[in-house]
């Protein structure tokens, strides 16, 4: 009987043990629910305690703004430009996105202009090949002719494995000028250029203007050596510049500085054929001064270029031109290897004027290589003489191929030489000035500085 009482509450035991141990579970899950719902509730509602404005809901980072999925074609005939647009509209609103030129595809793309401000670290991926109209009758009529221009932009990057072809074989014919960019940046800042290729553009390739904080490295720039007015890379009202590690070869400047610039470094380029890497033209619009200050060339390799380190400036333009080192330079076959031109004129006439854009602290320095007509060509005003011009380790010699003279030139140049200097006429090329001449050239500061 004592055993039966026993088991039966065992028994009792057991069960009220599975009861109590069901119900705790079921509560758990109860809770659980409960608390789902409660935030399901408050995510719906959009806010949060304490809060009495919706959660913003963040624009996706790093987004990928593909020309085919905005309706472009890629074959090289249908006009995509308006795509290109739609794919960069999108982009410009969201933060670090991408416009994406797929790989193996031609786009035709008719003028356009890309426009900001847009939201930081936008990037433009160029992987396939972008065709200019290749009539000059496509082109909107205006004097001046941009095919794709940025306005405005700011921590931009163009990079990519592809190409962008201006098709200027029909322009270059023409005996009409127009002042056509194929790629143009207009105020815009801190902007990287890397890795693409631009080719056969009308006129100049890639334009920097009214620009700061920009940098150029490792692309390529072609076209044909008879190709006229097709400037490389072409700098106006720019400062802050650094083109580095690259090929550039067409038929004018590899790299042109026009006024308004300053800090500008260009470093290892193989340019030629060309017309090698000049400052200016300088002064040619009387009514504005033309500024240039703290300029670096150095590490380049000219071959079969006309020109090599160039200054050219416009009889009556009024400005100057400060700072400016060309260093270690290596020239191949180059006519005019180092020239300061000041009676620069792109006409058979042009008339004689006093005033002239000052030159003053220029050095040439480990200059080395070969030359087809002069070595060094110094021209300066007949006004306002050059002063502080160096010529160091100068090592020229007549190239086999050219019947060129040994004679160094330099008019109203001042400054000094060190040798070792090759040929020896460089030597006494420059004339030493004593202080008046320096206070000349001096009391034209203010008009820039």
């Amino acid at each position: 009987m004592k055993r039966s009482r026993s088991f039966s509450l065992l028994f009792y035991l057991y069960l009220l043990v599975i009861v109590f141990a069901t119900f705790s579970i079921v509560s758990m899950e109860a809770r659980k629910t409960n608390i789902k719902k409660k935030l399901h509730k408050r995510h719906k509602g959009g806010h949060t305690r304490g809060s009495h404005s919706p959660c913003p809901v963040p624009a996706p980072q790093g987004s990928t703004f593909d020309v085919l999925a905005f309706g472009a074609k890629g074959n090289g005939v249908s006009d995509d430009s308006e795509a290109l647009l739609a794919a960069w509209n999108g982009a410009c609103k969201v933060a670090a996105a991408t416009v994406k030129i797929p790989a193996q595809f031609k786009f035709l793309m008719k003028p356009v202009t890309l426009q900001g401000p847009c939201m930081p670290d936008l990037t433009l991926q160029i992987d396939g090949t972008l065709l200019a109209p290749s009539e000059a009758s496509s082109w909107p009529q205006s004097s001046l002719f941009q095919w794709i221009n940025f306005k405005w932009v700011q921590n931009f990057t163009i990079i990519g494995s592809g190409t962008v072809d201006g098709q200027g074989y029909n322009w270059w014919s023409s005996s009409e000028f127009y002042d056509m960019q194929a790629i143009r940046f207009y105020s815009s800042n801190f902007v990287t250029v890397r890795d693409i290729r631009i080719i056969n553009s009308p006129l100049c390739h890639l334009k920097f203007d009214n620009s700061k904080g920009i940098k150029v490295n490792n692309i390529t720039i072609s076209s044909p050596e008879n190709s006229p007015n097709t400037d490389g890379i072409h700098l106006q009202n720019t400062q802050d510049v650094e083109i580095q590690r690259s090929i550039i070869s067409t038929g004018d400047d590899c790299v042109s500085i026009q006024t308004g610039c300053s800090n500008v470094h260009v470093h290892h380029i193989n340019c030629g054929p060309g017309h090698g890497i000049s400052l200016g033209g300088l002064g040619k619009d009387k009514t504005s001064a033309a500024c240039v200050s703290d300029i670096t060339v150095e590490d380049i390799s000219m071959k079969n270029t006309l020109f090599g380190a160039r200054i050219k400036t416009w009889q009556g333009g009024i400005g100057m031109v400060k700072n400016v080192t060309f260093s270690r330079i290596q020239v191949y076959d180059v006519m005019y290897p180092i020239m300061i031109d000041q009676y620069y004129c792109d006409k058979e006439i042009c008339k004689n004027h006093t005033s002239t854009v000052v030159i003053s602290g220029v050095k040439f320095d480990q200059i080395h290589g070969t030359y087809g007509m002069q070595p060094v060509h110094l021209a300066c005003s007949n006004s306002i003489p050059c002063t502080d011009v160096d010529l160091s380790d100068i090592q020229l010699s007549p190239s086999p191929k050219y019947r060129g003279l040994q004679q160094a030139v330099c008019w109203n140049s001042y400054g000094k030489s060190q040798g070792p200097l090759i040929p020896s006429s460089i030597d006494y090329c420059l004339r030493s000035g004593g202080g008046l001449i320096k206070r000349i050239a001096r009391s034209h500061d203010r008009v820039c500085y």
